[in-house]
């Protein structure tokens, strides 16, 4: 898959519970807008390894033409293309939902929803 023809990407941790319904629930809302990628998957390590820096899975992003949005700075960019009224519709996402990690206790909804809050970063890229 290519990256530029693929813009906008959502890029989440799809070994984690949480982030997987978090994805989800944008995927409804994007309504085919945004193409959706796990950071463990093949298209995810490609936009990690072309795009991104060590702080990538710390957060999810949401990349586009020339911007990579990551955690809260991602939130405001990823409302815009929701509400956008762009007709560009994506292929079917599929989401594996493999938990490795124990993310279903209210300890882990607390830290995954502080870590959007408190992690924000933005990567130009060409």
């Amino acid at each position: 898959m290519d990256i530029n023809k693929s813009v906008p990407i959502v890029l989440f941790d799809n070994q984690c519970y949480l982030c997987v319904k978090f994805a989800k629930i944008v995927n409804y809302f994007a309504r085919g807008k945004v193409t959706m990628a796990g950071h463990y998957s093949n298209f995810g390590e490609k936009i990690r390894k072309e795009i991104l820096d060590d702080s990538a899975l710390n957060m999810f992003w949401l990349i586009d033409k020339k911007i990579a949005y990551g955690g809260r700075a991602a939130l405001i960019p990823l409302i815009k293309i929701i509400f956008s009224n762009s007709a560009k519709k994506y292929s079917a996402n599929t989401f594996d939902d493999i938990c490795q990690q124990d993310c279903k206790t209210v300890k882990a909804v607390f830290v995954r929803s502080s870590s959007l809050l408190t992690n924000s970063k933005k990567i130009e890229y060409n």
